[in-house]
């Protein structure tokens, strides 16, 4: 584990550099747009263009990958991370911000594939799930202290607009200069939403509606700190503690999954997501109680990304692991690309708390689903479940842990294969001495 986390030193300060400045990017742009009077929903529509961006490029940068290789592609998505977010300060109008947001997302989408592809060359069967979680581990690191880095310098000036880019473009660098080998990239077959949605169909929905959740969430949180007179240092707090919250309470949500059931779960907390959510929109205060807040919300959230992974796992095989997760993402993109600017009509129409009441539908949504589906098929037995596995819901993470199954399977299948072939070779061996026996008779 230590050793391959070592020789992968250089990917992950790029990451971890590439997850703070998306941290910091999401939250600087939510709250300069409401600075430079761009409206709620004209702020949504920006924000969405990153999602688009991501559901876009996750389809078309795996063929790039493949033609010129990891480190190539891992600089030039950089590079358009890191020019994209200069236009914001030079062009202050939400059309180009949302372009550039588009390329924003395209280009993450190029760095989280390169990264995930890279790290699961990288390790073995028996290190992948902990790489997997030490990943994670980096990408959440990396997002909260994005949030806490709006204290640097005014939001209302150029300069955190150049701090992002400087991150994005350092990433490169450890990354250029590593010795280790860059990976073979081979792109995995796919599965459409409707065949996958007939497997699973609370864990296709589960991930549409939790994209609804996570672009309102991160699209539109800071616009909502903003708008309630936060302070800059409180809209971090605000951000930081949503962050956080998701952090925390993965693994305990995780683990209940593992002995209770994924869908009573998946129930479970998305109620719970909806009481506390109403709560918050009802709380007309600050201060340390909606910090308390909105951290629940982001760890009943956050983890719904895993466990819908994770159920839809339970029913498939090894094999079939690969391209539903590149589905579940696609599901995922397409809700997050919703969710901004819905919610910030919401926000236009209904005011300020439709922020929070957006976010308790969704919850309620993915709620009466699961209570539906208890009805129509009977839960899978705990014990015939996969253990679930830390992920932090970027749009790429789904893609690396169920090769590990895949690659158990087809070590398996070799050493049956063998294990026949041997058997097979006895039994000739066998017949051919009984064949022989009855002409050394006298």
């Amino acid at each position: 584990m230590f050793k391959v986390i070592s020789n992968s030193w250089a990917l992950f300060l790029g990451l971890g550099l590439i997850m703070l400045g998306n941290g910091l990017q999401g939250s600087l742009l939510g709250l300069r747009a409401s600075m430079e009077g761009f409206g709620v929903t004209a702020t949504g529509l920006v924000m969405s263009g990153y999602f688009i961006g991501l559901l876009v490029g996750s389809t078309v940068v795996p063929g790039i990958v493949a033609r010129v290789g990891h480190i190539r592609s891992f600089g030039a998505m950089a590079s358009l991370a890191s020019t994209s977010i200069l236009v914001h300060v030079v062009v202050i109008e939400p059309w180009t911000w949302w372009a550039m947001r588009f390329v924003t997302g395209f280009a993450y989408a190029g760095l989280y594939i390169v990264a995930e592809s890279w790290l699961n060359d990288a390790s073995e069967n028996e290190t992948r799930g902990q790489l997997l979680s030490f990943y994670m581990l980096i990408s959440l690191a990396g997002l909260a202290g994005g949030q806490f880095m709006l204290n640097i310098a005014n939001p209302s000036s150029y300069e955190l607009f150049v701090l992002i880019s400087v991150l994005v473009s350092f990433a490169v660098i450890p990354i250029l200069l590593s010795v280790s080998k860059a990976p073979d990239f081979e792109t995995s077959e796919s599965v459409n939403l409707l065949q996958l949605y007939r497997v699973s169909p609370l864990g296709v929905m589960g991930m549409l509606v939790n994209g609804l959740t996570m672009g309102a969430i991160f699209g539109m949180g800071a616009v909502y700190a903003a708008n309630i007179g936060l302070s800059v240092k409180e809209i971090s707090f605000f951000m930081g503690a949503l962050v956080l919250g998701g952090a925390l309470l993965q693994l305990p949500i995780g683990r209940l999954s593992d002995i209770v059931g994924r869908r009573q779960v998946i129930i479970g907390t998305c109620a719970a997501g909806v009481v506390v959510s109403f709560i918050a929109s009802r709380y007309d205060g600050t201060g340390w109680m909606l910090y308390f807040l909105i951290a629940l919300i982001g760890g009943v959230s956050t983890p719904l990304y895993a466990l819908c992974i994770a159920h839809t796992n339970d029913y498939l095989n090894p094999g079939q692991m690969v391209a539903a997760s590149g589905t579940l993402v696609l599901a995922m993109s397409i809700g997050s690309s919703l969710g901004a600017p819905i919610t910030a009509l919401a926000m236009d129409v209904l005011g300020d708390q439709a922020f929070f009441q957006s976010i308790a539908i969704s919850m309620a949504l993915i709620c009466i689903f699961g209570v539906w589906r208890s009805t129509q098929r009977q839960a899978i037995a705990t014990e015939d479940t996969n253990d679930f596995v830390i992920m932090a819901p970027t749009p790429m993470s789904a893609v690396m842990n169920p090769e590990f199954e895949l690659e158990e399977l087809l070590a398996a299948s070799e050493a049956d294969a063998e294990e026949i072939q041997e058997s097979f070779e006895d039994l000739v061996t066998e017949l051919a001495a009984e064949e022989t026996e009855p002409d050394q008779e006298p």
